[in-house]
C-alpha cells in the first residue's frame, strides 16, 4: 500500500470513529428520555432486558457501544422500533 493511500484510508477510519461517537451518544439519550418518559428506573429498565443497572447506566453515559441484541431488548422493553440501516456513501 502506498503511504498516500495509507494516509486516505487512516484519516478515513478517523472519521468513522467520530461519526461513530455521535452516533451512540444519540442512541444513548434516546434511551434515557424513553425510560424516563415510561417512569422507569435503570434497575426497572435493566430487569426488563436481562442485563444490569450498570449496563444501563454505562450505555446511558455513552461509556461503551451497546451490543444490538443488547439494544433489540432494551427498543421491546421501552415499546420502541430499533431502526438499523446501511446506506451506500453518496
Amino acid at each position: 500500500m502506498s503511504p498516500e493511500t495509507f494516509e486516505k484510508l487512516r484519516e478515513r477510519l478517523a472519521h468513522v470513529d467520530s461519526d461513530r461517537g455521535w452516533f451512540f451518544a444519540q442512541i444513548a439519550e434516546q434511551v434515557a428520555d424513553q425510560r424516563k418518559a415510561l417512569g422507569l428506573s435503570q434497575k426497572e429498565l435493566a430487569e426488563l432486558t436481562g442485563t444490569t443497572q450498570s449496563a444501563i447506566a454505562r450505555l446511558e453515559s455513552g461509556g461503551r457501544p451497546p451490543r444490538i441484541d443488547t439494544l433489540l431488548g432494551i427498543a421491546e422493553a421501552l415499546d420502541c422500533d430499533l431502526t438499523v440501516e446501511l446506506k451506500p456513501r453518496s
